[in-house]
């Protein structure tokens, strides 16, 4: 399928566009994820990142719709991501949960539908459930289980491609061996200052697409430093008279790393796109692999002392 943009390729052959927006958006009413997903659109992003955690994939529906009604796009020119959240993992679960995403968004299929991590929790009607103490519930599902109940959405023609986010090499190891499918991609935390370059070479000799989110780092989240006023970017950007985001996403493209950077400012939107008119060279693709510090701002640390935590020192 052309997209009119570039894009990488699935195990599967098909294509997915290398940038996507990202629409976890905690802080933001429903009309501005509307207005952010059309933007989006007509800016030419065709990759459109979601999960039933979010909250607001009825918002991110209402934009596709209005997207349709006005003959910006058809369903076939875009390509749709969702998540299955932790609370869902019991394999009778996977199918209600998938059906719910699908009639939020008002699509009779997804693109690609992702475990968001290989935990579960307890089920029930809330997202994060706790005790009196406000410690999270853990189910002891087997993400083995959960992902033979996506597998059968495949089947069922609910959705073209599963997948896994934050996973670490010994659990995708895990699917590749006992699954029946195999994940066309594994999307985890990727930028400069978080290169995670063992993960991104296992998955790719695995023919599992590396899909990079907090590609611009998270400014203010667990303490950490902007990544976006590093001087090395800074300074490459000045060379190209781009900023620093673009140079960050660049930087992961020209890995064959599709992207999903998130935003509702539309000039930010358009910017995020803009990032294939330019090419890094060996020397400053370097410069930027060795502002690389391990720092990771995403963790699920609530979830520890979970038999399936995705330890990454193990990559």
């Amino acid at each position: 399928m052309a997209y009119g943009c570039p894009t990488l390729k699935l195990f599967s052959g098909r294509a997915i566009p290398a940038v996507g927006l990202g629409t976890y958006a905690p802080r933001e009413n429903e009309e501005d994820v509307i207005q952010a997903v059309k933007t989006a659109v007509r800016c030419g992003y065709r990759h459109i990142d979601c999960a039933a955690i979010y909250r607001n994939e009825r918002a991110v529906g209402h934009a596709l719709k209005e997207l349709f009604v006005e003959g910006i796009i058809q369903r076939e020119d875009i390509f749709v991501t969702s998540k299955l959240w932790n609370t869902c993992h019991q394999p009778d679960l996977v199918q209600p949960s998938l059906k719910k995403t699908l009639e939020d968004l008002g699509l009779k299929y997804l693109d690609l539908y992702l475990m968001h991590w290989p935990l579960g929790y307890k089920e029930g009607g809330d997202f994060l459930p706790v005790d009196e103490n406000g410690k999270v519930l853990f189910s002891d599902v087997d993400y083995l289980e959960t992902w033979g109940a996506m597998e059968d959405c495949v089947d069922l023609g609910l959705v073209k491609h599963i997948g896994c986010s934050n996973f670490n090499s010994k659990q995708l190891q895990r699917l590749l061996d006992e699954g029946r499918i195999q994940p066309a991609v594994n999307q985890f935390e990727v930028n400069c200052y978080l290169t995670n370059r063992k993960l991104i070479e296992y998955c790719k000799s695995k023919n599992i697409l590396p899909v990079a989110y907090g590609p611009l780092g998270t400014p203010g989240k667990n303490g950490s430093v902007n990544l976006l006023k590093d001087s090395v970017l800074v300074q490459i950007g000045q060379k190209y008279n781009k900023s620093s985001a673009q140079v960050a996403l660049r930087f992961l493209i020209q890995q064959d790393i599709a992207v999903i950077p998130k935003s509702v400012t539309p000039a930010r939107i358009e910017e995020n796109f803009q990032v294939y008119d330019f090419k890094l060279t060996e020397e400053e693709m370097a410069q930027l692999f060795s502002l690389n510090r391990n720092f990771r701002n995403y963790r699920e640390e609530i979830a520890l002392d979970h038999k399936y935590y995705p330890f990454y020192e193990d990559f």
